[in-house]
This record gives C-alpha cells, structure tokens and sequence, in this order.
C-alpha cells in the first residue's frame, strides 16, 4: 500500500502546482473558496512524501526504539514520540511554502480564475491594471509590491524558524 500511494504521490509531483490547481479549478469551478482548495490540494503531494520521510527518520531514532521494547502500545509511541518530533521541521517548511501558495494564488486570480472583480485579489488588481500600464503604472505596482514584500516577510520568518530549530538540534 505504502509503495502504491508513493507511487501516485511521485506521478503528481511530475507536474507544477499551478497546473494541478489549474486542472482543480477547471472541476470545480472558480471563485475565492476554488482557489484555496485547490492550492491546498497541489500541495498535497510535496506535503505528503515529506510526512513520509520525516516519520520513517523519526521512527528509526533510539528513543522510538526503547519505547517499542519497553512494551508501550503502538498508538502511544505514535503519539508521544513520532508525531511530536516528526511534525517541526514540515510545520517549517509548511511556513515557508505558504510564500509559493500566496504567488500562485495570485497567478490564478490573474488568469481569471479567481473572484469576481470587486473582490480585492492581489493578481485580481495586477491583471486589471495591466491594460493601464503605460500612463498609471501604480495600479500594478503597488498590488505587486504587496505580493513581494508578504512573501519575502513570509519566508524570512520561515527560513528563521529553520535556522533556529537547526540550531537547536546540534
């Protein structure tokens, strides 16, 4: 079973995120609420071979070891020792992926796919200013500017939490 959904994961991980949000959408329609699902469903597959990873590391540690032949149930080592210590380092790098989902969302609301023009969407805001370049150039710079300094803003909180959890496991 392990191998098989692996499998499936690794032919999902062959295409962008975009794409596998766009062909989400295309199922599912567009709208605001479209666009969050199906990020949060492209993402699915990077998210899940990294769970994988981190708890077959995790479950390979000494301490997993010695609570498994001290007779602790299964589920108890899972919670009290897999779980806690496999789940840092995805909530890190879940922190800083959130700069990537801010970007595509954008991309997809600039392609249309997004709410409805009244609806204050960064890539909203860029496609309708685009047509309007030449003599107000703000109307796509400032939506812009907004996207770029929340991502950076984002993973540089992100790639902090990472340097300190390194820094703690040394």
């Amino acid at each position: 079973l392990d191998g098989a959904i692996m499998r499936v994961i690794d032919v999902l991980l062959a295409f962008p995120d975009l794409l596998l949000a766009l062909v989400i959408i295309t199922f599912f329609g567009q709208g605001q609420l479209n666009i969050i699902l199906a990020i949060g469903i492209a993402n699915v597959p990077r998210y899940a071979r990294l769970v994988r990873a981190q708890t077959l590391v995790v479950r390979g540690a000494g301490y997993v070891e010695a609570a498994t032949t001290l007779g602790l149930p299964r589920h108890l080592v899972i919670w009290r020792h897999v779980l806690p210590n496999a789940i840092k380092p995805i909530l890190i790098l879940a922190t800083i992926g959130i700069g990537g989902n801010i970007v595509n969302g954008a991309a997809l609301s600039f392609l249309g796919f997004g709410a409805a023009p009244p609806a204050p969407e960064w890539g909203g805001m860029l496609a309708m200013g685009r047509n309007y370049l030449a003599n107000a150039w703000w109307l796509v710079a400032w939506p812009a500017l907004a996207i770029t300094l929340t991502v950076v803003s984002i993973s540089a909180i992100g790639r902090e939490l990472l340097r300190r959890s390194e820094g703690k496991r040394a």
